[in-house]
C-alpha cells in the first residue's frame, strides 16, 4: 500500500470512521452501523473496500463477522492512523451524541 492508496482509503468518512473504532478491537457491523448512523449494506460495502486494500481482515464468531485492523500493518500506516484517531472521536462525539468509539463500547446484539 503506498501513501496516495491509504489516504484515498481513508478519505472518505465511512470508511475512516470504522479503522478509527478498530484500533480498540474487532467491531462487528452492527457497532460500525451504530457508530455510523447508517444502513448495513452501506456500512458492509465500505468495509468490503477496506478488507480488499488489506487494510482490514474478518473472523466469523457464529453468525456474527467481525473486522479488525490487519495486526502487521506497516510502521507508517500505523502512525497515519494514530494520528488521525483524537480528531475523528471528538468529531464523532460532536455530531452523533451518546455514540462513542472507544474500547469496550459494543451493541447489544453480538
Amino acid at each position: 500500500m503506498t501513501p496516495v492508496e491509504l489516504m484515498k482509503l481513508l478519505a472518505d468518512e465511512t470508511r475512516l470512521t470504522p479503522v478509527i473504532a478498530m484500533k480498540s478491537g474487532p467491531r462487528c457491523v452492527c457497532d460500525l452501523m451504530e457508530i455510523l448512523q447508517l444502513s448495513q449494506p452501506k456500512v458492509s460495502r465500505h468495509l468490503a473496500i477496506l478488507r480488499e486494500a488489506g487494510l482490514v481482515e474478518t473472523e466469523r464468531r457464529g453468525q456474527w463477522v467481525y473486522y479488525s485492523l490487519v495486526p502487521q500493518l506497516p510502521a507508517w500506516v500505523d502512525q497515519t492512523i494514530n494520528a488521525l484517531a483524537p480528531v475523528v472521536i471528538e468529531s464523532v462525539m460532536e455530531s452523533t451524541p451518546g455514540i462513542t468509539i472507544t474500547p469496550g463500547e459494543s451493541s447489544a446484539c453480538c
